[in-house]
């Protein structure tokens, strides 16, 4: 049986929102402040994945706590797309109505030989397009086919369209790096406020 409860404590000043997801395959708890530091508090059991999370925490400029007790047993694809999932949905709390915010953001994100971009948009319509041609399956015990999961997760549950491409790398833990780390800025730049846009839905809808 699976079941989800969302449990928000979301502040208009601080935009906190946390998550906590049950299912007979993992146990999550997620806290997102998308106005902190780019502090965390990770674990998930695999530890590059915790890795890519910092990544996401110290670029993105927001504070994340992940906690996941997931059947890593069975490998770690329940454990990466649950978790995706869940911080979807804690972002797509803590932005409340959109008001006032950039709703875009993009960014590229080099490290030695690899270059990636992501470019997010907060459109309340879900996408994920996705091009990271892995040169390698496995970098230490983290699955790099699961990074497609976790963006896949997290576009469903923030009703986000996300594109993430891997433009140059030969080192799977450089590609990897670089579009964690271009999702993060990107995020940033997303979900800041933009003084002209106070108190207005940045859509000509009026809603997102």
């Amino acid at each position: 049986m699976t079941s989800s409860a969302l449990v928000p404590t979301q502040h208009n000043a601080a935009r906190v929102a946390e998550v906590n997801r049950h299912t007979a395959e993992t146990r999550i708890h997620v806290r997102v402040n998308l106005d902190g530091c780019g502090i965390s508090n990770l674990r998930t059991g695999i530890g590059f994945f915790d890795h890519m999370l910092d990544q996401i925490a110290r670029h993105g400029m927001l504070d994340l706590d992940v906690h996941c007790e997931g059947d890593l047993h069975i490998d770690g694809h329940h454990t990466v797309e649950d978790v995706g999932i869940t911080l979807g949905q804690a972002v797509a709390q803590a932005v409340g109505d959109k008001k006032g915010l950039r709703r875009y953001g993009h960014a590229y994100v080099p490290l030695d030989e690899a270059l990636s971009r992501a470019v997010i948009d907060l459109s309340g319509r879900p996408g994920l397009f996705f091009d990271i041609p892995f040169t390698s399956a496995m970098v230490g015990q983290f699955d790099t086919q699961l990074t497609r999961e976790f963006f896949q997760g997290f576009a469903n549950h923030a009703l986000a369209t996300v594109h993430i491409d891997n433009l140059k790398g030969e080192n799977a833990h450089h590609q990897a790096e670089t579009a964690f780390k271009a999702f993060g800025r990107a995020l940033r730049q997303a979900v800041e406020h933009d003084a002209r846009m106070a108190g207005q839905v940045p859509s000509t809808k009026g809603v997102l």
